[in-house]
């Protein structure tokens, strides 16, 4: 490398042009590069948490719980909605811009002749920096699929498997058993992996029993349910816990940190009574129905992008029900299954506004709704951006009124530094 970069700035679009594809699915590079770097299991303990939807919810528990019981946790999840150091978290807090620099430059000086992808380097950086903070726990995202992600490379001492559903059809597969071997990769032999569906493809039990997993599975071998709005019930043969509502909104939420729940108590360490409670009501993550008010408007944003995702969301603005309309902002990537989107959402939506996303994989409003033509929001308003967009259904809306702006972390991104930078 001529121009060595300095910044973090400068080492993120480096980067992102040293390999001739943004993906490129497979182990060998990156684990030939991780052994040039001596690295090994990132934390004493390590979990891995795959899925269609709710990984980010899910890693948000684990690593909450965790740290109410004193541990060392550090988080690696993607993509980040404004910032890159929000990926990789240490005791609660983003990396800084100089450590996520070293690590980069540790990277490059142990890769030699190998093309690393933009998701790999970050991959090591995280695990070099978890290496190096003496971690208890480790709590580790995949980002695409399971089986040839990055992420792979980490025997995990527990994986966890949220859902499985339609989304990266090109890269995984066309219906849900193919896309369940792809997400079943992360599973381990003789090893904990949770199963957060009462009903996962076959393709994954298969995957389970083949290596002699153990499998525990959400409605099977433990149980949660709503007590009511404040308490909810976790259960298992061994373990009976009321606990406080979640402060992450949804009821996906419960599944989601009843998959957490399961993931720490597979790994027969003592967790003290008190930080299961703790934990979830201070779990937190941006982006998932992050709620805002603007003069008796409330506002929604949260990144779900696929049919399964609107469909929980769909539920949620079903629990929290808005005395006003709901006025839906969507911007969409254009590889995405848009009509399942809008069809998942269609009785709760009141007014859409679609928005364009710049980028290679964005698409403009007109484009969108060119897609949407059979579906409510063929006659929905257009505007140029998300932020457009936001401000344009903002004006119309009135006190009680709800505002939902979804579609892509890209979507979210947007929002969200609007609406930082309007408070």
């Amino acid at each position: 490398m001529t121009n060595t970069p300095t910044t973090l700035a400068d080492w993120l679009d480096y980067i992102e042009c040293q390999h001739p594809a943004s993906i490129d699915m497979g182990l060998e590079r990156v684990r030939a590069v991780a052994t040039a770097m001596g690295l090994g299991a990132p934390a004493k303990h390590t979990i891995v948490v795959g899925g269609t939807n709710g990984k980010g919810s899910t890693v948000a528990f684990i690593e909450a719980i965790g740290r109410a019981a004193g541990w060392k946790v550090g988080a690696y999840t993607s993509p980040h909605l404004l910032r890159y150091n929000e990926r990789v978290r240490i005791d609660g807090q983003d990396a800084d811009d100089a450590a996520l620099v070293a690590a980069f430059s540790t990277v490059e000086a142990a890769r030699g002749d190998i093309t690393l992808t933009y998701f790999e380097y970050g991959t090591l950086a995280a695990l070099q920096l978890f290496a190096d903070a003496g971690l208890d726990l480790a709590v580790l995202e995949v980002g695409l699929g399971g089986r040839l992600d990055a992420v792979n490379i980490i025997d995990a001492d527990v994986s966890v498997i949220t859902t499985v559903d339609i989304d990266h059809a090109e890269w995984l597969g066309e219906d849900r058993e193919a896309i369940g071997a792809e997400k079943a990769g992360i599973i381990r032999g003789w090893k904990p992996v949770i199963l957060g569906e009462t009903d996962p493809p076959s393709s994954v039990l298969a995957r389970a029993y083949r290596v002699g997993a153990n499998a525990i599975r959400g409605g099977s071998d433990y149980f949660y349910e709503s007590i009511d709005a404040q308490r909810w019930r976790w259960r298992d043969v061994g373990l009976r816990m009321e606990l406080p509502a979640p402060a992450l909104a949804g009821p996906i939420q419960l599944a989601n940190a009843g998959a957490a729940i399961a993931a720490l108590r597979a790994l027969d360490r003592p967790v003290p009574r008190a930080a299961w409670a703790t934990g979830i009501a201070a779990a937190r993550i941006n982006g998932r129905m992050q709620a805002f008010e603007r003069d008796g408007v409330q506002i929604r944003v949260d990144v779900g992008h696929n049919p399964q995702a609107a469909g929980q969301l769909a539920r949620t603005l079903k629990s929290e029900a808005a005395p006003g309309r709901t006025l839906a902002v969507y911007a969409a990537l254009q590889d995405k299954d848009a009509v399942g989107v809008v069809q998942a959402l269609q009785d709760s939506v009141a007014q859409w506004t679609l928005a364009g996303l710049a980028g290679a994989r964005g698409q403009t409003a007109q484009q969108l709704q060119a897609r949407l033509a059979d579906t409510p929001a063929a006659s929905a308003a257009l505007a140029d951006s998300v932020e457009q967009a936001l401000q344009q259904v903002l004006g119309e809306a009135g006190r009680g009124d709800r505002v939902l702006v979804f579609g892509s972390f890209h979507t979210a991104a947007a929002a969200l530094q609007w609406l930082q930078d309007h408070p």
